[in-house]
């Protein structure tokens, strides 16, 4: 009988505001899927420069997930390496073939409680947005679980790897972000 390998998913998040949230989910899927994700420190040069910080996001830590969770909570729209992380994600190479990709919506965010159609784009990073439109969408941005954490989010990571190889060119046609974006986080966009 063989066995089915244990899925590797990268978690994007705001390192300064969710925190606890990626805490959390490592430690309910532990035993059913391996963290591949960037934690503080990991890449601590502030002198390199930004090809180099994304590059080695890419082929050090998304090159081998097959999932990417965004965690969302009211200041991730503005994250440059969350955008980042989500363009590396859905580019389809040789070394870095594209992953599966799924938003989990925090209980901090202020759209929580809205149904899908009624969030505010603004509040939610701008290239995972893109990719959640249309009745088959490549990405699916769904409610952090109030309870039983990895025995409703594990079905979640299978249905995003599933998706990404339906549609065949997700939408990566923003300009990567160079710097975090600025204005008051919970309110969305401002120039």
């Amino acid at each position: 009988m063989s066995q089915v390998p244990t899925p590797k998913v990268f978690i994007s998040y705001y390192h300064e505001g969710d925190q606890e949230y990626k805490d959390r989910l490592v430690q309910a899927l532990s035993s059913k899927a391996i963290d591949k994700s960037v934690s503080p420190g990991d890449i601590h040069d502030p002198n390199l420069p930004l090809d180099e910080v994304r590059r080695r996001i890419r082929d050090d830590h998304i090159s081998d997930a097959i999932v990417t969770i965004v965690l969302i909570g009211p200041c991730t729209w503005q994250r440059k390496h969350v955008d980042w992380e989500i363009s590396a994600s859905i580019i389809d190479r040789r070394r870095n073939q594209r992953c599966g990709l799924m938003g989990l919506l925090l209980p901090h965010h202020p759209d929580y409680w809205r149904r899908p159609e009624d969030r505010n784009p603004r509040l939610i990073p701008p290239r995972l947005w893109r990719n959640t439109g249309g009745s088959d969408p490549y990405a699916v941005i769904y409610r952090w679980p109030r309870s039983g954490l990895a025995r409703r989010v594990m079905p979640k990571i299978c249905r995003a790897y599933l998706r990404k190889d339906k549609t065949p060119w997700p939408d990566d046609g923003l300009d990567l972000f160079i710097n975090n974006r600025r204005g008051n986080c919970r309110r969305g966009w401002q120039s």
